[in-house]
């Protein structure tokens, strides 16, 4: 049986190894993206708190929308716990568009751009570089990583079957990293031990990332949680509908006031007292974000780390009209979040984030590793 494993192993393995290699090469390098980004751009995400009380959001956002081109709107601004994280206005497009701004003296530091470095990670990492095909044309770089993450996991747990002791007192043994013994039994135990020390890390992350790369795997993952899969790009066309009405009286009342000088400072006129009644009832919130007749609050930075309470308000009146908390919501969000966390190890704060980072590399380097003891024994039986 463990020769049929290890045909399997090897079989899967080898065709497949470099595509492995790349996929948990560049995850590892998205772990800590935020935290290097903003090291390496603390101009525009860091700010100097002197002691001073923060502007009032109407009066950034107003600030912010000034400097504005035509039809770009601020939908939104979210306050970090930190004093010293610059706060972040989010625009209406393109897509995820955003600048941060300075809350103590209202300057706008700089505008979000995701580094080259990352973006190409990204885009390895989710599509082997195939991000930009043309419209009807299949996603072969999303179809060649989910089939790679399915060689993978096959893989890992023939690796297990082939690797299982005969006995419990060889267990100690076939779990050590060799050294001093020459480069072969090095890399071998490296290999071997090493990939049983990450493996329930590394079938953490591919199970959970195969959900973005086949809708079958999606659905039977949620499936087998008991629950329906949530629709992608969803939402119901009465929402839809609701959201494009608002557009346009929002719209309407753009126009209306653009001639005004205080224009922009009565549309986001009670957002700030919306985010001190919900900063006052969540002190301890990572993060909070208020918008145009609606918020959101993150309760922490750890578990799911996408859980968020959801608020509507009254824009005249400032006013909240309905709340609805994380823990009463509908279960397809809750595990969409869990499935991110597990999947980019967020959920523990950096401890299990460090883990994953090192896992991942571990894991671009079983292939490698693997490869070398093939090639090895090719030269060996040739001999």
């Amino acid at each position: 049986m463990k020769r049929f494993f290890r045909k399997i192993h090897l079989w899967l393995s080898v065709p497949f190894g470099v595509i492995i290699t790349l996929i948990c090469f560049s995850g590892a390098m998205l772990v800590f993206e935020k935290e290097m980004t903003r090291l390496c751009y603390a101009d525009i995400y860091k700010v100097e708190n002197g002691g001073g009380r923060p502007l009032p959001l109407n009066i950034l956002a107003a600030k912010v929308s000034s400097t504005l081109p035509d039809g770009v709107e601020v939908t939104g601004i979210t306050v970090s716990s930190d004093p010293t994280e610059a706060y972040k206005a989010n625009l209406s497009k393109p897509r995820r568009a955003a600048v941060y701004i300075n809350q103590y003296t209202g300057a706008v530091t700089g505008k979000y751009e995701r580094p080259a470095f990352f973006a190409t990670m990204f885009s390895l990492h989710r599509w082997l570089m195939d991000s930009g095909r043309p419209e009807g044309r299949p996603a072969y770089g999303k179809i060649i990583v989910g089939i790679s993450t399915i060689m993978f996991v096959i893989s890992l747990i023939s690796g297990v079957c082939v690797w299982w002791p005969k006995t419990r007192r060889s267990l100690a043994g076939s779990m050590k990293i060799t050294t001093g013994k020459g480069r072969f039994r090095l890399w071998r135990s490296l290999h071997v031990a090493g990939g049983m020390y990450v493996i329930i890390l590394l079938l953490a992350m591919a199970l959970t990332g195969l959900t973005w790369s086949f809708s079958w795997y999606n659905k039977a993952f949620y499936a087998a949680l008991g629950i329906e899969a949530p629709v992608r790009g969803g939402g119901n066309d009465k929402q839809k509908s609701g959201d494009k009405n608002k557009g346009a009286r929002n719209g309407r009342a753009d126009k209306k006031q653009k001639g005004g000088s205080n224009a922009a400072s009565t549309k986001f006129a009670r957002w700030q007292q919306v985010y001190d009644r919900l900063r006052t009832d969540n002190p301890h919130a990572a993060q909070i974000t208020v918008g145009d007749g609606t918020a959101s609050v993150t309760p922490s930075k750890f578990g799911n780390t996408r859980a968020s309470d959801r608020y509507t308000f009254c824009t005249s009146t400032g006013r909240i009209t309905s709340a609805v908390k994380y823990a009463d919501a509908a279960p397809q969000g809750k595990v969409r979040g869990w499935i991110y966390s597990v999947h980019a190890g967020t959920f523990g704060g950096y401890a299990t984030r460090v883990l994953w980072f090192l896992a991942a590399l571990f894991g671009a380097s079983l292939p490698l590793t693997g490869y070398y003891l093939w090639i090895r024994r090719l030269v060996k039986t040739k001999r």
